[in-house]
């Protein structure tokens, strides 16, 4: 037997921009659960994203995690006695996060003194198409285009 699925609970909008996917970024990039000093921080680092590009830092943040965003991944699956690859579309749910994810987590990779500084760096990165995560996306979609004759044992 199955168990059911787990309900998803309501997210709050963030207070400035009033938007979930800000909440839903913002739960991802907390460590250790002190929600207003990490919200302080993205807001610092969007503040610093619309110095460095004289654009609305929101707007910029949307942009680059719209380039981020993947739409074909690779999912293993053994068939036969061998594991292939097969590349799969990304469900709308799955995008946003891995999108966030690779954002968060390339970010956390760069050079700079803080979290604001680093996150800034790579959401302008990202919005031009270059950074990690806009690689980690092409590559991906690389993937799943050399793997696209295995797409017949869709799981």
């Amino acid at each position: 037997m199955r168990k059911a699925q787990a309900k998803k609970l309501p997210l709050a909008p963030d207070p400035k921009f009033n938007d979930k996917n800000v909440t839903r970024f913002v739960n991802c990039l907390m460590w250790g659960g002190n929600k207003t000093v990490v919200l302080s921080a993205f807001y610092d680092s969007l503040e610093k994203v619309s110095k460095m590009t004289n654009e609305d830092g929101y707007e910029v943040w949307k942009k680059a995690l719209t380039n981020v965003t993947p739409a074909v991944e690779v999912r293993s699956r053994r068939i036969g006695g061998a594991t292939f690859q097969i590349p799969s579309e990304v469900r709308p749910d799955r995008k946003i996060s891995l999108s966030m994810k690779w954002l968060i987590r390339f970010s956390r990779e760069r050079n700079g003194k803080t979290i604001a500084d680093k996150l800034a760096n790579e959401i302008v990165a990202a919005s031009k198409g270059e950074g990690g995560a806009f690689k980690k996306k092409e590559d991906t979609h690389r993937m799943a285009e050399a793997n696209k004759a295995f797409s017949h044992f869709k799981i």
